[in-house]
């Protein structure tokens, strides 16, 4: 099978790949950009540990295909810290201790991201309902509901100023 030439734009940076047509999305961030905090668990759709950001949309990246998103933005959990420091996400999540072995940690961060930015003011369901797609063995879901939710609030006092 002949390569396909992909562009992504992935955590802000322009990139040009000749990928496989079976190649996924995870196998090129985490191989072909050495880009491994987006990680790899069942390899079926089923556990939302490689959940990034596509054109601001949560999507599994083991189960899409490189070019499938050909001139499509990318964001993964290393696109999230800047100059200033960690994201609001990231803190919290530290904070709250609920990265325990921090497996799902990007994907379960990521799907979060994907709802704030959509959503900036999320009920504790809402929340639910968003990371429901990623499994986690360690935290029970609490932490990581407490610290979206704390996100949210220190997000929205930034945006109002305070």
């Amino acid at each position: 099978m002949a390569k396909v030439r992909i562009h992504l734009t992935v955590n802000g940076k322009d990139c040009e790949l000749e990928v496989e047509p079976y190649e996924t999305l995870l196998g090129v961030l985490r191989d072909r950009l050495e880009l491994t905090g987006t990680k790899k668990g069942c390899g079926k759709g089923e556990c939302g540990a490689c959940t990034v950001k596509v054109d601001g949309k949560a999507v599994l990246s083991c189960l899409t295909l490189a070019a499938q998103v050909d001139g499509k933005a990318i964001l993964t959990i290393e696109g999230l810290q800047d100059e200033a420091g960690l994201h609001p996400l990231q803190e919290a999540f530290v904070k709250h201790a609920a990265v325990q072995c921090g497996y799902c940690t990007p994907g379960l961060i990521m799907a979060a991201k994907a709802l704030l930015d959509r959503h900036p003011h999320p009920s504790e369901e809402e929340v639910r309902r968003a990371i429901s797609n990623n499994l986690c063995r360690c935290t029970g879901y609490d932490k990581p509901v407490k610290a979206i939710l704390e996100a949210s609030s220190v997000l929205r006092e930034r945006d109002d100023g305070r």
